[in-house]
């Protein structure tokens, strides 16, 4: 997936189609309020005007205080996905219900300091899981390969839910931090500066799914 937080908002739609020519797989929206994070971002109507320039999957990555007004909108803009904090608002489970009752993927993202616990009282109902490996609210940042260990746990988690969960982590990931965050177990991973710095995307993604072949090489006959 495609943070396009980092991107030139001024040509988002053009940039979008490039992420779609290149082979990704879909966008991440980081939607900030500049209340739960510093930073202001993009809302709904940046989403759906870009909506009409791609056939990409769209996932909403909700960092606000009350994520509940936002939901339908964020709906009607295109997103198949919508992913709260879940230690960050008084009623989470009501706020997942409401997502799955408009026939979307609930899901929950656990900064660096949250519990797995958070996403354990839930895993009944969401259909994603998304680690920061990074404080929340702001693009660009290092990784913290410290969290792998929570990637892990999260992952024993689902499998013992006998539930398809998918396990995806965002901040930091490049060539250099896919494959540790892969053997730990998440599937699905959000990426941007290393994106936006590289030369094209199409080139960019190339040296992901070389990091990631490279941590599982083929055996060879002896």
């Amino acid at each position: 997936m495609a943070s396009v937080l980092t991107a030139d908002f001024s040509a988002l739609g053009a940039q979008c189609r490039s992420l779609e020519d290149a082979g990704i797989d879909g966008i991440h929206w980081d939607v900030m309020d500049g209340r739960a994070v510093p930073a202001l971002s993009f809302g709904p109507d940046i989403i759906a005007a870009c909506r009409r320039h791609v056939a990409l999957p769209f996932e909403a990555h909700l960092m606000t205080s009350d994520p509940d007004p936002l939901i339908d909108q964020v709906a009607d803009a295109g997103c198949d996905t919508i992913m709260i904090h879940p230690d960050w608002i008084r009623n989470p489970r009501r706020t997942l219900q409401t997502i799955v009752d408009r026939g979307l993927t609930a899901g929950v993202a656990l900064s660096p300091g949250t519990s797995v616990d958070a996403a354990r009282w839930h895993i009944d109902i969401i259909g994603c899981i998304l680690i920061m490996t990074v404080e929340p609210g702001f693009g660009g940042q290092s990784n913290i390969e410290l969290i792998n260990e929570k990637i892990r746990q999260v992952a024993v988690l689902i499998s013992a839910s006998d539930r398809h969960v998918e396990l995806e982590v965002d901040g930091g990931i490049g060539p250099d931090t896919i494959a540790g965050a892969h053997l730990a177990g998440a599937r699905k991973f959000v990426v941007g500066s290393a994106l936006w710095r590289s030369q094209s995307f199409a080139v960019a993604k190339q040296k992901l799914d070389d990091a990631i072949g490279a941590a599982y090489p083929s055996t060879k006959p002896v």
